[in-house]
């Protein structure tokens, strides 16, 4: 609780009446990423976005949107130097929001080889990861590590990654925004992991 005086109570209220208190309140509540691996149904195999210290509230909102289109299980932010779940991501989110689960974590390094010891392959985007994201196996248990901003991966992340995978880039640009990067990326293991289950039933037929 922190006292001010009347007249920022009224800029954080927007005129409205506000009684002379105002209550700030997350979009929607965390959960732990226990919580998300055990929500998994029988026979999947876990796919969480692991993002590291993305700032802009819409860059996470569209990748929570991204997230549920592609039916990722969930998704993991830092607790510090990363935006959290405002109404300004509720609202890029388009209403995903609701529906994707994300867990807020201290370390998020050691949250990585937490993963790790759980079975999930973590594979980090990286402008220089050794493989080209489609040539890259990204199917099965997979942690995919999309980095901030401007910066990319921490090094500490990106030392516990099992892979490091590559966008192309062949403009003037050599980066995209991270929500898109982020798209294409989850989309391409959403096609690995469909091709990878019409294959084995093929296989057994």
């Amino acid at each position: 609780m922190q006292k001010v005086d009347r007249r920022r109570l009224e800029q954080f209220s927007s005129g409205a009446t506000h009684q002379g208190v105002v209550a700030f309140l997350a979009a929607k509540e965390y959960v732990e990423v226990d919580d998300i691996l055990a929500g998994i149904g029988a026979g999947e195999e876990p796919f969480l976005i692991i993002l590291d210290e993305i700032s802009d509230p819409h860059n996470l909102g569209a990748i929570l949107r991204t997230a549920d289109a592609a039916g990722a299980h969930g998704v993991v932010i830092p607790r510090r130097r990363s935006a959290p779940l405002t109404p300004t991501v509720a609202k890029s989110s388009a209403g995903a929001i609701e529906y994707v689960k994300v867990a807020r974590v201290a370390n998020l390094p050691q949250t990585v080889e937490q993963l790790k010891k759980k079975g999930l392959w973590i594979v980090g985007a990286e402008a220089g990861g050794k493989e080209l994201y489609w040539e890259a196996r990204l199917d099965g248990p997979l942690g995919l590590v999309i980095g901030g901003e401007g910066k990319g991966l921490g090094r500490l992340v990106k030392e516990r990654c099992d892979s490091l995978v590559r966008l192309p880039m062949s403009g003037h640009v050599n980066s995209l925004n991270a929500s898109v990067a982020a798209a294409l990326l989850v989309f391409e293991v959403l096609r690995q992991r469909r091709k990878a289950f019409v294959d084995e039933g093929v296989s057994r037929n």
